[in-house]
């Protein structure tokens, strides 16, 4: 196994250990408060600040994963969940309803920033470690696999996250299934300390605003199309898939293992999107076009869901369960093919920060689908949820049509249509 290789395997054990438990976080939070009696909207509101901050997070963690390394990123942002994880974990059910939201928001938001820090770091090494690879062995250019595997992985550990906080939250409660995360985490961060090159990914970083947000088009275009694609998933997902289940009658466990499946299942498509997706000699002119047509197989796919949910149709629930599984297909090769092409797109010596401001536009997307996705459950069930996420992926196709299918040529600024 070649540096580059040996670099990767170590940085995506990382994240799948971080991965596991911030797919487990997210089950804690939001089955226990559901139970505890808190709405649609409040339960979404828990994850507001865990979202907003990944925005920042992602932009500033892009700049410094540049500056001082990714190794020193990894750190901070396993430190960070770690941190708040223990605060989380030091809740009273004593204090009030209002003192609880106010202490998991600013707990959420400092595991957010962990997140986004992380995810950040992680995915700019795998640019930097597959252009080593090819600098070492001269081999051919394994982009697209080396992304789709990281990201398949990557959700399928998410996934196992989320029947994992199901089952701890059953069988520990709440507070000591955090402790036991936040230990796990000591060992994924000892390890990282231990054995990723402290150098790795260190370039000179931008020094202005605009050298950091304008890079390409074929950037901001991307960006603006990850924010409509994953406000779309979440828009339905975070608030309205699993209470919607648990209104008709399933447990805990049910729900935490059936959303597990579905992440998991969705993260092996992932993995094997690079095998479903016409492949092109200069690596965008046929893959932009498979974000195009992806992006509207997708948008049509809740739109079927809300007609059945309208129609009040028998086994509604089981209507549900198999339109998320068209979906979660669809929006795993529409998800690894933009996180190609946003390291298709970017340069290789400021990756980190070009992953960055990607990545914020992601958070970005998360964000609003998180807060539309309890306004809109709330308001109208799941069939306003629905409606939401078919119009979030409409506009999502719309400006995939704008992306560049040519690298930009020397002396060129962006990319050329």
């Amino acid at each position: 196994m070649n540096t580059a290789t040996r670099n990767y395997a170590i940085v995506t054990a990382a994240y799948w250990g971080f991965t596991l438990t911030d797919g487990a976080l997210r089950m804690l939070v939001l089955l226990h408060f559901y139970k505890l009696g808190y709405s649609p909207f409040t339960l979404a509101f828990l994850f507001l600040l865990y979202e907003a901050a990944g925005v920042l997070a992602n932009l500033i963690g892009g700049l410094l994963a540049t500056r001082y390394g990714i190794q020193r990123m990894l750190t901070v942002g396993l430190a960070t969940q770690i941190t708040g994880f223990t605060l989380l974990s030091l809740l009273n059910p004593a204090w009030t309803a209002a003192m609880s939201v106010a202490w998991v928001v600013v707990a959420q938001g400092i595991c957010g920033v962990a997140k986004d820090l992380t995810k950040t770091a992680s995915k700019s090494a795998i640019k930097v470690t597959q252009a080593q690879a090819k600098a070492e062995d001269g081999g051919n250019n394994q982009l697209f696999k080396w992304v789709a595997w990281f990201t398949g992985s990557k959700n399928a550990m998410k996934g196992f996250g989320f029947f994992l906080g199901g089952v701890l939250l059953q069988a520990l409660g709440f507070q000591h299934s955090l402790w036991a995360m936040a230990g796990l985490l000591v060992l994924v961060l000892a390890g990282v300390v231990l054995s990723v090159p402290p150098m790795m990914g260190k370039a000179k970083a931008s020094k202005s605003a605009k050298e950091l947000f304008a890079k390409n088009q074929g950037i901001n275009y991307l960006a603006a199309a990850r924010v409509a694609l994953f406000g779309a998933r979440d828009v339905w997902f975070v608030v309205g898939v699993p209470v919607f289940l648990y209104s008709q009658g399933w447990n805990f466990t049910m729900v935490g293992g059936f959303l597990a499946a579905w992440t998991i299942g969705y993260g092996l498509v992932q993995a094997l999107a690079p095998n479903l997706v016409k492949r092109s000699a200069d690596g965008l002119s046929s893959e932009v076009p498979a974000a195009r047509g992806w992006s509207l197989a997708l948008a049509l796919i809740p739109v079927g869901i809300a007609a059945a949910v309208l129609m009040d149709a028998p086994h509604l629930q089981w209507w549900v369960v198999g339109g998320l599984g068209l979906f979660g297909f669809a929006f795993a090769v529409n998800s690894s093919v933009h996180s190609y092409l946003i390291l298709a797109y970017a340069g290789s010596e400021k990756a980190a920060e070009d992953v960055g401001f990607y990545y914020a536009a992601n958070a970005l997307g998360r964000f609003f689908g998180t807060l539309m996705s309890g306004l809109l459950y709330q308001w109208g069930g799941l069939l306003y949820a629905l409606v939401g996420s078919a119009l979030m992926l409409l506009a999502c196709w719309l400006v995939t049509l704008a992306l560049p299918t040519r690298l930009a040529l020397p002396g060129q600024t962006a990319p050329t249509t």
